[in-house]
C-alpha cells in the first residue's frame, strides 16, 4: 500500500487544513484518496470526506485491536493510489506514557512513512533540533519529510530549509505561507462540521489550491513508497454480508446531527436496517419505521429551528412513549430532553426524557470514558457484569432537573455521562446517553440494537395477529 501518515509536532499545527487540501488536490487529479483519522473524532472525518470523496475512516487504539486497526486500514486503503492518515494532537502524544496509543505507534504498527507539518512561527534555526530530536526519538518510525507551515515569508522559508539541510537528513516537501483564507472557522469542540458550514467545495478548492502551489505533489507522493512492512499481523479483509432488509430505521442527518462513524452506519445495514435519513429541520412528520438513531452534532445551533418544527418533535414523542426504539447519543439526547438552553435562551425540545438540556462555556464531559453495562440496558446484553466498554464524550452540556428515580443502563467508570456517575437513560424502548458508542469488536451495539429492534417489531406483529385472530 502506498501510504503517509501526516503528524505535527502538538496540536492546532494546521495538519487538518494541510491534510485535507492534499487529499483535494491529489483527488482532482484523478487519484484514488482513501483517508483515515486517528482517534475520536466527528468533525475532522466529515471535511476529509468531502475533499477526498470518500468515507474517511476512523484508527484508535482506544477502541480496536492492533489486529482491527489494521484490518481496517487494508480493507479500506488498499484498493487506494494513496492512503493518507491524519493523526491527532502531537507525533508522540497519547494518554499511554509509554506512547502505545500515540501517533508514532500507529505509523509503527502500519509501516508508514510521516510527514510532519510545523508551525514555524517564531522559529528560525531552532527547527533543527527539533526534528532531529523526534527522529532520534523512537527507533522504529520513518519521519520521511517536513511540511514548514505559517511561515513568515521567503527569508524566513530559508532560514528554516538551511537548517534543517545543515543538520537533518530530512527533506521539506512543502512550505506554506500565512494564508487567512485557509483557516475552517472554529467552534468549542474543533472545526464547524462541514454539514453546518456554507460554501464547503469552495473552501476546499481554495486550501488545495494553496496546498498544490506550496507543496510538491510529486515528492509528497514518492514519500508514500509501497509498504515493506505492512504490518506482521496480516490480517484478512472483512467482507460485508448480504442480506435483504427487514427493518427500517431513521437515522438524523442534518445541520444539527452528522456525528456518525461510517462503520457503524454500514454494521447497522449488514444487521438487516435500511437506514432512511431524517431531516430533523424540515421533515414534518417522522416516516413509518420500526426504529430511530439519533447521533451527535450540534444541535444547540440548530435549536430555533429544531423547535420550529413542532410537528415532528410531536410525531417522534408519540411514537417513542408508544415503545418505538430509538437510541440517541449526546446531542440526540438533547433533542429528546424537555428543553435546551443556549446564551440565555431557551428552545422547546421533543420532551420525551424528564430532564432540560443547558449549554456550558466550559467542557463537562470530554475524551474517553469506561462504562460498566447493567441489566437495565433493553437491547440484548452485551458484555458479562463487570466489564468495562469504551466508549468517549465530548459535550458542554448538562441534564438537568432529572427525576430521582431515572433509570440508567451504565455506572460510569470513568468520565462524566449524565451526573458522573451514570449513563444512558432508559425509558420505554429508549437508550439515550452523553457517551458515544463505537462498533467494534469489543462494543458491538449496532447488532445488538437492530436485534432490540426486530424484536420490537416482531412482538407488535405478533400481537396484532392476535388482536385480528
Amino acid at each position: 500500500m502506498n501510504s503517509i501518515l501526516i503528524s505535527a509536532i502538538h496540536k492546532s499545527s494546521g495538519k487538518t487544513t494541510v491534510t485535507l487540501g492534499l487529499s483535494a488536490a491529489l483527488a482532482r487529479r484523478g487519484a484514488h484518496i482513501q483517508t483515515f483519522k486517528k482517534g475520536p473524532d466527528y468533525i475532522d472525518p466529515m471535511w476529509l470526506t468531502r475533499a477526498s470523496g470518500k468515507p474517511c475512516r476512523n484508527l484508535d487504539f482506544q477502541f480496536m485491536t492492533p489486529e482491527q486497526i489494521s484490518c481496517e486500514f487494508v480493507t479500506h486503503g488498499a484498493d487506494a493510489d494513496l492512503a493518507i492518515v491524519e493523526g491527532n494532537k502531537g507525533l508522540f502524544d497519547g494518554v499511554d506514557v509509554e506512547g502505545s496509543d500515540s501517533n508514532a505507534a500507529l505509523g509503527a504498527l502500519l509501516g508508514t512513512p510521516i510527514v510532519l507539518v510545523v508551525d514555524t512561527r517564531g522559529m528560525t534555526r531552532g527547527i533543527a533540533p527539533l526534528i532531529k530530536g523526534y527522529c532520534d526519538f523512537a527507533e522504529n518510525i520513518r519521519i520521511a519529510g517536513i511540511i514548514l507551515n505559517q511561515v513568515g515569508g521567503p527569508r524566513h522559508e530559508g532560514k528554516l530549509r538551511a537548517a534543517l539541510e545543515r543538520y537533518t537528513d530530512v527533506p521539506v516537501v512543502g512550505s506554506i505561507s500565512r494564508h487567512p483564507e485557509m483557516e475552517i472557522a472554529e467552534r468549542h469542540l474543533g472545526l464547524i462540521p462541514a454539514n453546518e458550514s456554507d460554501h464547503v467545495e469552495q473552501k476546499i478548492e481554495t486550501i488545495a489550491d494553496i496546498i498544490e502551489d506550496g507543496v510538491d505533489l510529486g515528492i509528497f507522493g514518492a514519500l508514500a513508497c509501497t509498504n515493506r512492512k505492512f504490518n506482521s499481523i496480516h490480517p484478512t479483509p472483512a467482507i460485508r454480508p448480504e442480506r435483504t432488509p427487514d427493518l427500517r430505521i431513521a437515522v438524523a442527518r442534518d445541520a444539527a446531527f452528522g456525528f456518525y462513524y461510517p462503520g457503524d452506519l454500514e454494521a447497522l445495514e449488514d444487521a438487516g436496517a435500511d437506514l432512511v435519513t431524517l431531516d430533523t429541520l424540515n421533515d414534518p412528520h417522522l416516516p413509518d419505521v420500526d426504529g430511530l438513531f439519533i447521533g451527535g452534532g450540534f444541535p444547540e445551533t440548530q435549536a430555533e429551528r429544531l423547535s420550529a418544527n413542532a410537528s415532528l418533535r410531536r410525531d417522534i414523542k408519540l411514537a417513542l412513549e408508544h415503545g418505538l426504539p430509538a437510541y440517541a447519543e449526546c446531542a440526540g439526547l438533547m433533542y429528546l430532553s424537555r428543553s435546551l438552553t443556549w446564551n440565555g435562551n431557551s428552545y422547546e425540545m421533543v420532551g420525551f426524557v424528564p430532564g432540560d438540556a443547558v449549554m456550558h462555556r466550559t467542557p463537562v464531559g470530554r475524551g474517553y470514558v469506561q462504562l460498566i453495562e447493567n441489566r437495565n440496558a433493553p437491547w440484548p446484553f452485551g458484555n458479562p457484569d463487570g466489564i468495562r466498554t469504551p466508549a468517549h464524550e465530548f459535550h458542554y452540556a448538562s441534564l438537568e432537573n432529572l427525576p430521582d428515580d431515572l433509570t440508567c443502563a451504565y455506572k460510569v467508570a470513568r468520565g462524566t455521562g449524565i451526573d458522573g456517575q451514570r449513563d444512558g437513560i432508559v425509558l420505554a424502548n429508549t437508550l439515550a446517553g452523553f457517551a458515544h458508542h463505537r462498533n467494534t469488536g469489543t462494543d458491538g451495539w449496532a447488532r445488538r440494537f437492530v436485534e432490540f429492534v426486530r424484536q420490537c417489531k416482531n412482538s407488535r406483529n405478533h400481537e396484532a395477529t392476535r388482536a385480528s385472530g
